[in-house]
């Protein structure tokens, strides 16, 4: 890849167009994001990154004051959707480097469809996929997508979302619960070993 942007690079717009998919997964069309989120939202494919380290501790994200959706809330590592004619391993691939500055080998876990409105600004309305990966190299935070960012222990994220759920995304705490039940041991061998 090329040189990583600058902290503040404007990475995404409301005019970028979203892939459409039905329940099935199957695309039935293309639409831009803004109206993807509108109202109630339509059904759009997107992606989920936890990123962990080996001291064992995974990358939270803090979303930018300017987010029309869960503005300041606490969020996983990376999220974002693949574009037209964009595959999923690419759209992940680019926003972590557009992010975060980093490139990352990648596990891809599970995909799932929730549905989550924030007051009356609109809702995420998505099939996600959910990945992991792991991430050693020094961050080249994006300031206008990342308001802060921390490195947490796994027990201390569990601890968090039970004292303070409400400062988090409701697809994070929907993700991690998840991580926790099926795959900690896909994690754990991620986190020792770098591959999944």
């Amino acid at each position: 890849m090329a040189e990583a942007p600058s902290n503040d690079h404007i990475v995404s717009c409301d005019s970028e167009p979203l892939i459409l998919v039905n329940s099935q997964d199957e695309c039935i069309g293309h639409l831009n994001k803004a109206a993807c989120h509108d109202g109630a939202g339509l059904l759009h494919r997107a992606f989920s990154l936890f990123l962990f380290n080996t001291d064992g501790e995974v990358l939270l994200q803090q979303r930018v004051a300017s987010k029309r959706l869960w503005p300041m809330f606490w969020s996983n590592s990376c999220c974002s959707h693949p574009r037209q004619d964009e595959s999923m391993q690419e759209a992940v691939s680019r926003r972590v480097w557009e992010e975060l500055g980093v490139q990352v080998d990648m596990v891809y876990l599970y995909k799932f469809q929730y549905h989550a409105s924030f007051q009356k600004s609109g809702s995420e309305n998505e099939l996600c996929y959910v990945y992991i990966g792991r991430a050693d190299a020094p961050l080249n935070i994006n300031t206008h997508e990342i308001n802060d960012c921390k490195w947490v222990k796994l027990n201390t994220l569990d601890q968090l979302l039970s004292e303070n759920p409400d400062t988090f995304t409701p697809w994070l705490k929907l993700e991690w619960q998840e991580l926790n039940a099926r795959h900690s041991q896909t994690i754990t061998r991620l986190i020792q070993t770098g591959s999944g």
